[in-house]
């Protein structure tokens, strides 16, 4: 399959995907053993992506890098044949349509992961979980890291779904990939708690509007103000700069180098 090109959002470079478009390309590479890893770019993302060249670095550096949030999906629309991938809707599709795959599932906490294999087998019968693993809530040290890459490795998953949070989740997995090969690694974030339905959903007409950052910031306001209040005002900043600069808007071939 030719590799999709990629549009530029503030620095991100967003590939040209549909979420069906996307899930073949994740098998061909679990065919062929390359392996890698998957990011689910939101305005979050993108924002910390253009402040931090080291975040912007490992997202890019992904084979691919899809549209997750409303607002990244439609101006990377407006610059490219972009289809909208958020994350919890991708594992439904993945997880269903490769329930004979191998699944594992690494972060949260224990009591989620627990609900999410007891519901996710619930709701794809004959689906092939081989393993989760709740992480430590602090920075892992380089010896934690390499005992974590075995005790996964050891599994042998074709996914590994990934739910730490923006922007560890990514730093983590562009550490990872290597060391798991041939698994492809996808960063969901929030997907785990939704889909073990720890906490609710915005309503599809929210969605639709681009509002499903309104829906969680109401849902946990002390947690999550600073995120969508302040990465939602500096998104529409940037973009401003760049419309008044004449910068961005840069269109690639793709994909990232894993």
């Amino acid at each position: 399959m030719t590799a999709p090109r990629r549009v530029d959002v503030l620095g991100s470079r967003i590939s040209a995907v549909n979420a069906k478009e996307a899930l073949a390309l994740i098998r061909e590479r679990l065919r062929d053993g390359r392996g890698g890893y998957v990011c689910f770019t939101n305005v979050h993302t993108a924002v910390v992506g253009r402040q931090d060249a080291n975040l912007r670095a490992v997202t890019n550096g992904s084979f691919l890098s899809v549209a997750d949030g409303k607002p990244v999906y439609w101006i990377a629309r407006s610059r490219g044949a972009v289809g909208h991938v958020p994350g919890p809707d991708f594992m439904t599709l993945a997880l269903d349509q490769c329930r004979g795959a191998r699944h594992f599932f690494y972060g949260s906490t224990t009591e989620v992961l627990e609900r999410l294999s007891t519901q996710l087998r619930d709701d794809f019968p004959g689906l092939n979980i081989c393993g989760s693993f709740s992480p430590p809530f602090r920075e892992l040290t380089a010896h934690e890291k390499q005992q974590h890459y075995k005790l996964i490795a050891v599994a042998r998953p074709d996914f590994i779904w990934v739910g730490l949070g923006a922007p560890k989740q990514e730093l983590w997995m562009a550490g990872a990939c290597e060391s798991l090969r041939p698994s492809v690694l996808l960063g969901v974030g929030a997907a785990f708690d939704l889909h073990a339905q720890v906490v609710s959903r915005a309503p599809v007409a929210m969605r639709a509007m681009g509002l499903e950052w309104l829906f969680r910031l109401m849902s946990q306001p002390r947690r999550l103000w600073r995120r969508y209040l302040v990465t939602n005002s500096l998104f529409l900043v940037y973009l401003a700069q760049e419309a008044i600069t004449g910068t961005g808007h840069r269109d690639e071939a793709g994909p990232g180098s894993h």
